[in-house]
C-alpha cells in the first residue's frame, strides 16, 4: 500500500495546481503511507498538512478549509465521510479525492453526494492521486489497463455485504449463504490482486 516513486517525483510538476491556493489535506491512518505520498505531492507543487485521524482531520478541515483533499473512508477513529463533511461546511470548491482498502459502491456513491470529486481505491500511487485532483470538470478518468481479478471482484462484493451488515460476520454469513468461518478467514486476509 505505497506509492510507486517514480522520477516524476524528483521534479515539481505544477501543472493543474492552483497556483493561488496550493493547500491539500490529506488524512489516512496509514502513517507511512500518509508521508510518502505527502512528500510526494510537495514534490508536484501543492502545500500539504496531513492528519492521521478523523479528529484531527476535522480540526484542519475547520480551522484551514483546503483547496485540495485527499481522504480515506477507513480512519481508526471513525469514517472519512465526516471530514468531507467538515470541509464542505467550510468551502465548497475543494477538489477531494476518497481513498478506500476496499471497494464499496453504496460508500462511494454517499462520498460523490458529499462533494467527493473521485474515488481510488488503494493501492493508489502519487501519479493516480496526482490526475485525479488536478482533473478538469467533464475530463474522464483514464479506462485501468488490466480490469480486476475474478478473486479481487468476488472480495469486493463480500466486504460491500460486510458493510452493509453493519460489519456483522453472522448476518454477513447468512446473506452471502457462506458458512460463517469461511467468511472470517475471508475477512482475514487481504484483498487479492
Amino acid at each position: 500500500m505505497t506509492p510507486k516513486s517514480t522520477a516524476a517525483e524528483h521534479q515539481p510538476m505544477h501543472s493543474g495546481v492552483d497556483p493561488a491556493d496550493p493547500s491539500l489535506l490529506i488524512v489516512d491512518d496509514d502513517g507511512p503511507f500518509l508521508r510518502r505520498l505527502a512528500r510526494a505531492m510537495e514534490t508536484r507543487g501543492f502545500k500539504v498538512e496531513i492528519a492521521e485521524s478523523v479528529a484531527e482531520g476535522v480540526a484542519k478541515a475547520r480551522a484551514f478549509p483546503p483547496k485540495y483533499a485527499v481522504v480515506d473512508l477507513r480512519l481508526g477513529d471513525g469514517n472519512g465521510l465526516d471530514v468531507i463533511e467538515s470541509i464542505r461546511q467550510k468551502r465548497e470548491d475543494t477538489h477531494i479525492i476518497v481513498l478506500t482498502g476496499y471497494g464499496n459502491i453504496a460508500t462511494a456513491v454517499t462520498a460523490v453526494k458529499l462533494g467527493a470529486i473521485d474515488y481510488l481505491a488503494k493501492p493508489a500511487d502519487a501519479d493516480d492521486v496526482f490526475a485525479a485532483l488536478t482533473r478538469q470538470p467533464g475530463e474522464r478518468a483514464e479506462v485501468p489497463e488490466n480490469p480486476m481479478s475474478a478473486d479481487r471482484v468476488r472480495w469486493e462484493h463480500i466486504q460491500r455485504v460486510y458493510e452493509m451488515c453493519e460489519r456483522n460476520v453472522s448476518e454477513t454469513a447468512r446473506r452471502l449463504n457462506m458458512h460463517r468461518r469461511t467468511l472470517q478467514r475471508i475477512l482475514a486476509k487481504r484483498a487479492p490482486k
